[in-house]
């Protein structure tokens, strides 16, 4: 059994990143607008890999940011379908 203080660091590590990749996706919409130096594709979806999936794809609903590009339209689902998968895996192994 997963130590109930371990799962509370696991939710708030996802809450925090989700939420700064939601507001990155916004920022680089801004950016995008104004003609700045813009975040790096690979810096946005690798927030979606360590955790920010969910936070990737509001923002990409909110914002309408990126939503034509072929590897944030797929690859953004694709990463939560992988991550949902290994959650319910992991639960499975710990008989949560």
């Amino acid at each position: 059994m997963i130590p109930l203080k371990h799962l509370h660091v696991v939710l708030i590590y996802l809450a925090v990143i989700n939420v700064v990749t939601f507001f990155m996706y916004g920022i680089d919409k801004w950016k995008a607008k104004k003609s700045k130096w813009r975040i790096r594709e690979t810096a946005l979806l690798g927030f979606a890999v360590l955790g920010g999936s969910i936070g990737a794809w509001l923002g990409m609903k909110v914002w309408h940011h990126k939503t034509l590009h072929k590897k944030f339209k797929y690859g953004v689902p694709a990463i939560i379908i992988v991550q949902l998968a290994l959650i319910g895996y992991i639960l499975y192994r710990l008989e949560i």
